[in-house]
C-alpha cells in the first residue's frame, strides 16, 4: 500500500470513529471526548497500532494539521460565546482567568515539583499547560449538561481564555526552559509581545471580515455558503498570519477574531455558527484521535505514582480552590460552585502543545519530554474520563439542572407561549418537525429541537426526561393528544398542558388528566370579559402588554416565619403578593399572614417590579 492511500485510509478511519463516538455521545448523553480518546488509544500503538506518528508523514505535518485544526475549534468556541452571557457574571469570569487561573498554575507547579522531584522550571512549564481547559472539551460537556446561563458562560469564558494564555504562556516558559540562564524580562517580554500580536491580528482580521459580510455583495444566489466559506477561510488565514509573526500567537489572535465576529450581529450568523459547528466536530474528532493514538504505556509509567498524586492533587484541591476563589459572592450557589469545581477536565491545547515539546525535547532530553508528555496525558485522560465522562451524573446529584419546558409546535401559538415563557426565565425548547417553522423560530432566537414530538427518541434527545412542563401546541388535535398520552404513561413530568383546536376534543384530553386549553373557548371568554366585564378585560389586556403574574415557592430560609406585612415592606413599588397557596388552599393573605416553608407566593404587578421581587425573595431563580 502506497503512503497515499495509507494516509487515506488513517484519516477515513479516524473519521469514522469520531461519527462513531458523537453518536455515541448522544445516545448515551456522555461528552464526546471520552470516545475520542478511547478509541484513539484503541487504534495507536498500545491498541491495534493503525495509527502512530509516521503515518502522518513526522512531527511538522502532524503539527501543522493540529494548529489549523485548533485554529478552527477556538474560533468556534469564541464564536459562539455572546456578550450577553459574559454581562451575567463578569466578575466571576474574570477572576476565573486570572485569580483561578494563578492558583491551577502555581498549585499544580507544587505538586509537579514535590509528587515528581522534577526542578522548578520543568514544573511550571508542565503546569501552564494544566491551565487550560477549553471549548474542546467544555462544549462538549455543556451539550449533555443544560446548567444555567450564568454557569455555562463561566465556563465558557474559562476554556477559551486559559486556552489562549496557557498556550503562549507555556511557550514563553519553554523557551525559557531551553535557555538556561534567562532573565524574567525575557519570559514576560515574549508572553506580553505574543499575547498583543494576536490580539491586534484577530482585532484587524475581524474588521476586514465583518466589513466584506456587511458590506459586500459576495453573490445574490449563493451569499450563505460564501459568507460561511469566508468565515472559514477568514479564520484559517488570520491563524495563520499571527503564527507567521509569532509561534503561538495564532491561538490568541483567532479567539480575539471570533468572539469579535460573533457579536457583531453578522448576516446569516446562524447558519454561520451552524457550519462551523460541524465543521468543529470533524476536526476535534480528527485531532483528539490522532493525539491519543500517540500514548504509550512506557510514558505513563514514567510518571508513576507520583503522576496519580498530582492528578489527584489537581482535581480535588487545585481546580476547587480556584473555583470557590473565583466565584465567591451572590451569583453563584454552592452546588453550581461544586459543579464547576467537578468539571475542569483539559484538553486540545494541554495535549497538542505538550505533544510539540516532546517531539523537540526528545533528542536532548528524553526523562524530560516522558515526564512532561506523561504528567499532562494522564492529567487530560483521567479528567476527561471521570469529570467529562460523569458530569451530568455530577450536576443531577448537586441537582443544578434547571428544569425545561418543552413546547411541541413551533407556529404562532407555540412561539407566543415560549416567548412568555422564556421572558420569565425558563429555559424552554420548541420541538417542530417542518423545517420551514424550525428556520422561524431559530431566526426569532428560540432553542429548536428538529423532529417529531410523538417521537419519544426526540422527546429524549430534547430533554423530557429533565422537563417540567410540556405543552403541545400544535394546530392538529390528534397529535396534541399523542403527546399528552405519550408524556403522561413515559415520564414524571408535573404539567402537562395542550391545545384544543376543536372544542369537542376537551372531553378526550381531560380523561387523560391533561389540561386541555381550548382555543375557542379561550377567545369567547375574552370576548365575553370585553362586553361584560371592560374594566378586568382592559387591566388583563395591559397586564399582558407591561405587567407580569409569577409564582414561586418559600424554600429561602429567611422568608420562612415572615409575615406578609413585613415583606410587603421589603419588595419593590409596582408589584403586590395576590395570593399565597398551601397544601392546594389558594387566599388573598392577611397582613399578619406567617409564612412558611413549601408555601407559593403569586406576585402581580409591572414586569420589571415582579422580577426584582423575586430576586430579592430568591437571588439568580431566573439567570
Amino acid at each position: 500500500m502506497s503512503a497515499a492511500t495509507s494516509l487515506i485510509s488513517i484519516v477515513v478511519l479516524v473519521l469514522g470513529l469520531g461519527l462513531v463516538a458523537q453518536i455515541l455521545a448522544d445516545r448515551l448523553q456522555i461528552p464526546s471526548v471520552l470516545f475520542l480518546i478511547v478509541a484513539g488509544i484503541l487504534v495507536g500503538p498500545e491498541g491495534l497500532g493503525l495509527v502512530g506518528l509516521e503515518a502522518f508523514g513526522g512531527v511538522e505535518p502532524l503539527s501543522a494539521i493540529v494548529g489549523l485544526s485548533v485554529a478552527i475549534i477556538v474560533f468556534e468556541g469564541a464564536f459562539h460565546l455572546k456578550l450577553e452571557k459574559l454581562r451575567q457574571t463578569p466578575r466571576e469570569a474574570l477572576r476565573l482567568v486570572t485569580i483561578g487561573a494563578g492558583i491551577v498554575f502555581v498549585g499544580s507547579a507544587v505538586a509537579i515539583r514535590f509528587g515528581l522531584g522534577v526542578s522548578w522550571t520543568l514544573s511550571f512549564l508542565i503546569a501552564s499547560l494544566l491551565i487550560a481547559t477549553g471549548p474542546t472539551v467544555i462544549t462538549p460537556i455543556l451539550d449533555v449538561v443544560p446548567v444555567r446561563d450564568r454557569v455555562a458562560a463561566a465556563l465558557e469564558t474559562e476554556g477559551i481564555v486559559n486556552d489562549v494564555s496557557a498556550a503562549i504562556l507555556a511557550i514563553a516558559l519553554f523557551e525559557m526552559y531551553r535557555t538556561p540562564g534567562a532573565s524574567l524580562d525575557l519570559f514576560v517580554q515574549s508572553f506580553i509581545s505574543r499575547l498583543g500580536i494576536g490580539i491586534l491580528v484577530g482585532v484587524l482580521a475581524s474588521g476586514i471580515l465583518g466589513y466584506l459580510l456587511k458590506h459586500v455583495d459576495l453573490s445574490p444566489t449563493n451569499a450563505v455558503q460564501n459568507s460561511r466559506l469566508l468565515v472559514l477561510i477568514g479564520a484559517l488565514a488570520t491563524y495563520a498570519l499571527a503564527e507567521g509573526i509569532a509561534p503561538e500567537a495564532g491561538i490568541a489572535a483567532v479567539a480575539t477574531a471570533g468572539l469579535v465576529l460573533g457579536n457583531a450581529n453578522l448576516p446569516y450568523e446562524d447558519e454561520i455558527e451552524a457550519f462551523k459547528g460541524d465543521i468543529t466536530l470533524i476536526v476535534l474528532s480528527f485531532v483528539f484521535i490522532s493525539l491519543a493514538s500517540l500514548l504509550t504505556l512506557d510514558v505513563l509509567q514514567t510518571v508513576g505514582l507520583g503522576g496519580a498524586v498530582i492528578v489527584l492533587v489537581v482535581m480535588v484541591v487545585v481546580r476547587p480552590l480556584a473555583v470557590f476563589f473565583s466565584t465567591y459572592g451572590p451569583h453563584f450557589s454552592v452546588q453550581e460552585r461544586a459543579l464547576m469545581s467537578a468539571v475542569g477536565p483539559r484538553g486540545i491545547i494541554p495535549a497538542s502543545v505538550a505533544t510539540l515539546f516532546a517531539l523537540e525535547l526528545r533528542a536532548s532530553n528524553p526523562f524530560a519530554a516522558d515526564i512532561l508528555v506523561g504528567t499532562v496525558f494522564l492529567v487530560i485522560v483521567t479528567t476527561v474520563v471521570l469529570q467529562g465522562g460523569f458530569a451530568r451524573h455530577i450536576a443531577q446529584a448537586l441537582n443544578v439542572l434547571p428544569m425545561r419546558v418543552l413546547i411541541i409546535g413551533g407556529g404562532r401559538v407555540g412561539r407566543g407561549l415560549a416567548a412568555r415563557l422564556e421572558d420569565r426565565g425558563e429555559n424552554v425548547i420548541i420541538i417542530e418537525v417542518d423545517q420551514e417553522k424550525v428556520e422561524v423560530a431559530r431566526t426569532a432566537g428560540f432553542t429548536v429541537h428538529h423532529g417529531d414530538g410523538t417521537d419519544t427518541a426526540v422527546l429524549e434527545a430534547a430533554g423530557v426526561g429533565n422537563a417540567k412542563l410540556v405543552a403541545a401546541a400544535t394546530g392538529d388535535d390528534d397529535s396534541n393528544l399523542l403527546v399528552a398520552q405519550l408524556v403522561n404513561s413515559m415520564y414524571d413530568v408535573e404539567t402537562v398542558l395542550a391545545r384544543v383546536n376543536r372544542p369537542r376534543n376537551v372531553e378526550a384530553f381531560e380523561e387523560l388528566g391533561v389540561r386541555a386549553i381550548s382555543a375557542n373557548e379561550s377567545i369567547a371568554q375574552a370576548m365575553d370579559n370585553a362586553v361584560e366585564r371592560p374594566a378586568l378585560s382592559e387591566w388583563m389586556t395591559e397586564l399582558g402588554r407591561d405587567g407580569d403574574v409569577q409564582e414561586i415557592e418559600v424554600t429561602a430560609d429567611r422568608l420562612v416565619g415572615t409575615r406578609i406585612e413585613d415583606l410587603d415592606t421589603e419588595l419593590p413599588d409596582g408589584v403586590i403578593i395576590a395570593l399565597v397557596s398551601r397544601d392546594d388552599d389558594s387566599r388573598i393573605p392577611d397582613p399578619g399572614f406567617v409564612l412558611e416553608r413549601g408555601d407559593h407566593l403569586t406576585f402581580v404587578g409591572r414586569h420589571d417590579a415582579v422580577h426584582d421581587a423575586i430576586e430579592e425573595c430568591h437571588p439568580g431563580l431566573h439567570s
